[in-house]
């Protein structure tokens, strides 16, 4: 259960590292020790998965697996899998502030491999048993992975061969036999990353750290789901989706979000009591002990839009399976928190579904301010049964949002809002105002405790390529005299 509280939201591939990207290493335990010095119980990650179209966790080719990219290379040293010259003067990319996914790309498997090929003779007793708990999801996904790659990475609508693409049975034999290897090797990185994992889960938890994970709602349609289960989506014979996911114009976009994941066959998963949901959030309790579900209104009702659609315009409402879902997954799963991602417009109907749920929603200080009309984002507005944020992933951080007001009469209604002042820094500010709300939970990026502007922005919606998802915060961040400013202003506000 969630009582007052607070935290800080950093996702593992921005911790700092030596080796391109942020992992489980050493870098992740010391941002616990920071996380206990500053005086915050939540540590807020985005999506563990690997990253699909767009560097993007939220297109993933996998709902249950973790980012092989996680997996710290100097603790496969310790285990005896790599000598340090194997891996420590590989080319990760050179910036580090940035991560290149395309230089990662291309040189991490490769340390991975060698990993591997090491551990043949020195295969942990416990596999067979993490293959077994991992029965319902890790064989579909390594082959798929295996297979993936043998094409050369391409999209599961592009294989070369129609009979894998459909999984019929001689051609599932035939890449089983031809790519063992390659799947031994999927599974390889998965156990890595979920022995990992678990123990740096652990050591937050005994620093009395609580983790908030972020489940996707929707399914990439070039996933391992999508090969597997087609039954769950709303498919062609061919297996390509009939109308798929996004948002309808707003504010950030006037014509919509056209995200393009495959929606859900909704009648199919009641007829089954949600069976692959139930399993969905049961696995999801292996690694957290929050979840943020992403367009949580999804559930309630969402846009769907004809497949081949060029944006998101030409889409409907659908009504979703609102409280019927609700109702029978969380009588069944009931040990994680949830968080309800509620952004955006939402109709009545959502706002109705919402509050039966119970589960607390979000409130965004970077949409809050409005000189002419009193918002609901304001901090004193702010309902308990809520979690609030200085910003996200998906919007400016504190600062870059608060120099870009075009409105004069906005800008200075913010700075007095917040009291603001050069002295004590304009990011102390934001993060004091949601500290003091009602809130339940206030959270912050990381990004905004240390007053960051455009340069340290994780991720513009409805655009590709650019900077997205690449932000690493640097080493020296997690400094005695950030914590202690956090910890004063947690206590002031009973956090």
């Amino acid at each position: 259960m969630i009582t007052r509280s607070s935290g800080i939201v950093l996702h593992i591939s921005s911790l700092p590292n030596p080796y391109g990207i942020g992992t489980f290493g050493d870098s992740a335990y010391a941002f616990i020790d920071f996380l206990r010095q500053a005086g915050q119980r939540y540590w807020q990650i985005l999506p563990l998965v690997p990253t699909g179209f767009g560097d993007s966790p939220y297109q993933s080719c996998s709902a249950s697996a973790i980012n092989p990219y996680f997996i710290e290379l100097d603790y496969l040293r310790r285990d005896g899998l790599l000598e340090f010259d194997n891996f420590a003067y590989v080319n990760y990319g050179q910036d580090l502030d940035r991560v290149d996914y395309g230089t990662l790309y291309a040189s991490r498997y490769h340390v991975l491999r060698m990993a591997y090929e090491n551990s043949r003779d020195k295969m942990p007793e416990d596999l067979e048993a993490f293959k077994r708990e991992n029965a319902d999801w890790l064989p579909d996904y390594a082959l798929f992975m295996a297979i993936k790659s043998h094409f050369g990475m391409v999209a599961l609508s592009e294989w070369p061969d129609a009979d894998i693409r459909a999984r019929k049975p001689e051609a599932l034999r035939k890449y089983a036999q031809m790519l063992s290897d390659d799947v031994a090797f999927q599974i390889f990185m998965q156990y890595k990353a979920f022995k990992q994992w678990g123990r740096l889960r652990n050591y937050a938890a005994e620093n009395g750290v609580r983790i908030i994970g972020d489940m996707p709602i929707y399914c990439a349609e070039d996933s391992a789901e999508v090969w597997a289960q087609p039954e769950l989506f709303k498919l062609e014979k061919d297996g390509t989706p009939k109308v798929v996911a996004g948002v309808p114009p707003d504010l950030y976009s006037s014509t919509g979000q056209l995200w393009g994941n495959p929606i859900y066959d909704w009648d199919y998963h009641k007829k089954t009591g949600y069976k692959w949901w139930i399993d969905r959030f049961r696995h999801a309790t292996k690694f957290y002990d929050v979840l943020r579900i992403d367009h949580f209104r999804g559930l309630e009702s969402y846009w769907e839009i004809p497949y081949g659609e060029k944006t998101a315009m030409n889409g409907e409402w659908i009504k979703g399976p609102a409280m019927d879902f609700i109702n029978t997954v969380f009588s069944a799963v009931t040990d994680i928190d949830i968080i309800a991602e509620d952004l955006g417009e939402l109709s009545e109907d959502v706002t109705i579904f919402l509050k039966k749920t119970g589960f607390p929603g979000m409130r965004l200080l970077v949409d809050a301010f409005d000189p002419y009309s009193e918002s609901s984002f304001l901090p004193h507005n702010i309902d308990k049964n809520c979690v609030a944020y200085t910003s996200t992933h998906d919007s400016p951080t504190f600062i870059d949002f608060f120099y870009n007001i075009a409105d004069h009469t906005k800008q200075d209604y913010a700075a007095d809002y917040l009291r603001l002042n050069n002295g004590e820094g304009y990011n102390w500010g934001a993060v004091k105002a949601i500290w003091g709300s009602p809130s339940v939970l206030a959270m912050a990026p990381m990004a905004d405790i240390l007053g960051l502007g455009a340069d340290a922005r994780f991720n513009i919606p409805a655009t590709l390529g650019g900077n997205n998802w690449q932000w690493r915060v640097r080493v020296d961040a997690f400094n005695a005299s950030v914590a202690n400013i956090l910890n004063h202003i947690t206590k002031v506000y009973w956090r």
